[in-house]
């Protein structure tokens, strides 16, 4: 029965001349835009958030591509702005990255990419120049002990975090880079004592981590915090090094301590706004030392040490 107005509940519906998909007028449909109210069929119907529209309103309502990827960059960057520490789970994701290379390097190719990136204090000699290996030689790591990077990330994790919400992201990042290359100059400068190590090359991270340690320390000396704890752990972690055999550079453990525990206190020298600037040239002189001890080989070889 009906009302005479239309079908009542539990009836069979009739579809009506109007009932078809405007773009295949054969197909029955009784599904409308949610948007401009035009029958669309199973095949043009576009499910969104408001509903089913049709593929015109849908190509409206689209922003442009270089809309949604201005779009798509503001919302990464908010998501990265809202990490606790961007720059060392940045540094950690580059290390997984460049060891990730390595290893299919190493298995299929020839060890090409760690060749390529780590540093020996032979790439200072004037005739075989390559200074970027101070810097690239921190992010890799041994691709056949996978426990190396696990620890060095491990331990990056454990006090970077830390370090970079204490003294902001910019300045940790500038203290671990100036840490790396610290450990990369204490291998360099090791080549004056013994000269077969031109030829050594060595990959990690650890100086860095070395520095981000020495720093930690300095901080908690400066906040008259307990450092036992923390310098016991550096003692030990050193010691190991300094076992016979044990195939780590203490050298670059050294050198990145140094060069940390020297980069923490200029930050807490320099610390507040009013010594913004003396901040920034102590770093920017800090870091002019760090190149020029770089082209020390220039001045001095090894071997000369030696020589009659």
């Amino acid at each position: 029965m009906t009302n005479g107005s239309g079908p009542v509940y539990g009836e069979r519906v009739e579809p009506g001349p109007d009932d078809v998909c405007y773009r295949h007028p054969g197909v029955r449909s009784f599904a409308l835009c949610q948007r401009c109210g035009r029958t669309i069929c199973g095949d043009c119907q576009v499910v969104s958030a408001v509903g089913v529209l049709c593929p015109e309103c849908t190509k409206e309502m689209r922003a442009p591509a270089g809309q949604r990827a201005a779009r798509s960059t503001r919302v990464a960057g908010r998501r990265i702005a809202a990490l606790d520490a961007p720059v060392t789970y940045g540094i950690m994701l580059l290390c997984a990255v460049v060891f990730v290379a390595q290893w299919l390097s190493a298995t299929f190719g020839g060890n090409g990419v760690t060749a390529a990136l780590w540093y020996a204090p032979l790439y200072s000699m004037p005739g075989a120049f390559e200074p970027w290996r101070l810097l690239t030689a921190m992010f890799t790591h041994s691709p056949t002990f996978f426990l190396h990077i696990l620890f060095n990330l491990y331990a990056l994790w454990l006090f970077g975090r830390n370090l970079e919400q204490a003294i902001g992201r910019a300045a940790f990042a500038v203290l671990f880079l100036f840490a790396g290359v610290g450990g990369s100059l204490g291998v360099m400068m090791w080549a004056y004592v013994d000269p077969q190590a031109l030829v050594v090359p060595t990959v990690g991270a650890s100086g860095a981590i070395f520095g981000v340690l020495a720093a930690t320390l300095v901080a908690m000396r400066a906040a008259r915090a307990n450092i036992t704890s923390l310098a016991v752990l550096i003692a030990i972690n050193f010691a190991i090094g300094l076992i016979p055999g044990a195939a780590i550079s203490w050298q670059a453990h050294l050198g990145g301590l140094i060069v940390g525990a020297a980069t923490m206190w200029l930050l807490l020298a320099t610390r507040g706004p009013r010594l913004r600037r003396r901040r920034v040239a102590g770093l920017v002189g800090l870091g002019a030392l760090l190149v020029l001890l770089s082209g020390a080989y220039f001045v001095m070889a090894p071997a000369a040490q030696f020589v009659g």
